[in-house]
């Protein structure tokens, strides 16, 4: 793909972010994890109607019928160097409407904020990205190395359809590529009056599992001493009141340690309380970092039975397990054992952990884009307590970051918005971000 040089535009990526961002959040693709939603289609044609309008020549496929994800290529300057990767997904988890302040699908502004399902989730991101590749695009710009932009489906439930079908099914797309930057980082917390910004180098790996016990029958009348609804209680029960022993990665420990210096609070990574008091100095972020200083394992699902006077034989219930990276297989054993000799577990979903150094080009790159845009601010890493498509990008052994660059006011509640009601996004974080981004991609 070539791009000819034209005349600056008088249009530029801060004027069309915010109508990028209201067009996508207009677009229903929730995805409920069983195939029964509207699919990415109709927000992956929005992808390349924007794409193609300035001259790009983007790639359309499906990994099953409405599953859509696009992808093009952007020619960098030096194209010896190696290929950058930026992503994004475009469907989201489902609304209920009547819990929002809003129509969860109307993209609605209001008090500077846009409001609606994936404004944080992440389609105030792709939003970012299309409005500054746009804008490359139309001034004939090209990026200081080759970037691939991908915009996947599926990531919600663990991008079997988008990002993990891509990476198995046209792994030549991502040919040469070595990092990546998707979600969620970059965002800025307040620390003791100071703002500093979350550049996410590690994720928790997940497994969900099934747990499943068999037991007699009957009468609900009757003596039973091999009931599987107790068998299945009892080890819910075990699972969801384990007291998980603290477990600090290089990217928690650095980022501890560096609010030990903005608070002049000590770090003592043997003293859980003090680790606690630390991990409320990120206010609201404090949602994420407060889940990665340890595995956790959350039974979210119980069924059983069909009559209240007959005992079934079969009982189930799932746990979400998140665990440390570099902690799996101690963490799986640990729930083997919680859940007793009665139980068996069954694996739904599984996904590797990762963790990558907050140091080189890359890294700098992202710091100096924010210090440019924020003088005097701070860049710490973090881990986060969920997943991201990085995990699929990594089979190619691409190291991923995440950085979508938010500047936030302190008090708004980023992290409790993620999958919650009334998530909305600032219009000048938005801004903000297409202006870091233009000059990431100008200098990495």
């Amino acid at each position: 793909m070539s791009v000819a040089p034209q005349q600056p535009s008088a249009v530029t990526a801060q004027d069309e972010v915010t109508g990028i961002c209201q067009d996508l959040l207009r677009i229903d693709s929730s995805n409920y994890g069983d195939g029964s939603g509207p699919g990415e289609r109709a927000a992956a044609e929005y992808v390349m109607a924007s794409l193609t309008e300035v001259g790009l020549d983007p790639e359309y496929f499906e990994s099953a019928p409405g599953r859509a994800n696009v992808v093009v290529r952007l020619p960098g300057t030096d194209r010896a160097r190696p290929a950058l990767v930026l992503h994004g997904h475009l469907d989201v988890v489902p609304a209920q409407a009547d819990e929002w302040q809003v129509d969860p699908f109307a993209g609605e502004e209001r008090d500077g904020l846009l409001w609606g399902r994936g404004a944080v989730d992440m389609k105030d991101m792709d939003a970012m990205i299309l409005a500054v590749v746009r804008q490359y695009a139309r001034e004939g710009r090209r990026p200081a190395r080759d970037v691939v932009i991908g915009m996947f489906a599926d990531e919600e439930a663990g991008g079997v359809f988008g990002a993990r079908w891509a990476v198995d099914n046209r792994p030549d797309l991502f040919e040469g590529a070595t990092e990546a930057i998707s979600e969620v980082g970059g965002f800025s917390v307040e620390i003791a009056g100071q703002r500093a910004y979350l550049l996410q180098t590690a994720e928790k790996g997940l497994a969900w599992l099934r747990l499943v016990a068999d037991g007699r029958a009957g009468h609900g009348s009757q003596v039973n001493h091999d009931n599987a609804v107790t068998h299945v209680a009892a080890a819910v029960a075990r699972i969801g009141q384990h007291a998980w022993p603290l477990a600090l990665t290089p990217t928690v420990r650095r980022l501890l340690d560096g609010v030990a210096q903005l608070t002049g609070r000590r770090f003592d990574p043997e003293d859980p309380d003090g680790i606690d008091a630390l991990v409320a100095e990120l206010g609201t972020a404090a949602r994420f970092v407060g889940a990665t200083i340890r595995t956790t394992a959350n039974p979210t699902q119980l069924g059983a039975g069909y009559k209240a006077n007959v005992i079934p034989g079969r009982a189930e219930a799932t746990v979400d397990l998140r665990y440390v990276p570099g902690h799996g297989q101690e963490a799986l054993a640990t729930i083997e054992r919680l859940a007793g000799e009665h139980v068996r577990l069954e694996a739904i979903h599984r996904d590797i952990a990762l963790e990558v150094p907050f140091e080189g080009d890359l890294v700098d790159a992202m710091v100096a884009a924010v210090q440019a845009e924020d003088p005097g601010a701070l860049v710490l890493p973090y881990t986060l307590s969920a997943g991201t498509d990085n995990k699929s990008l990594s089979r190619l052994g691409i190291a991923g970051y995440g950085f979508a660059p938010l500047r936030l006011p302190a008090d708004l509640d980023f992290a409790g918005m993620f999958h919650g009601v009334d998530e909305r996004v600032p219009v000048e974080a938005l801004t903000f971000g297409v202006r870091v981004l233009d000059r990431l991609l100008r200098t990495c």
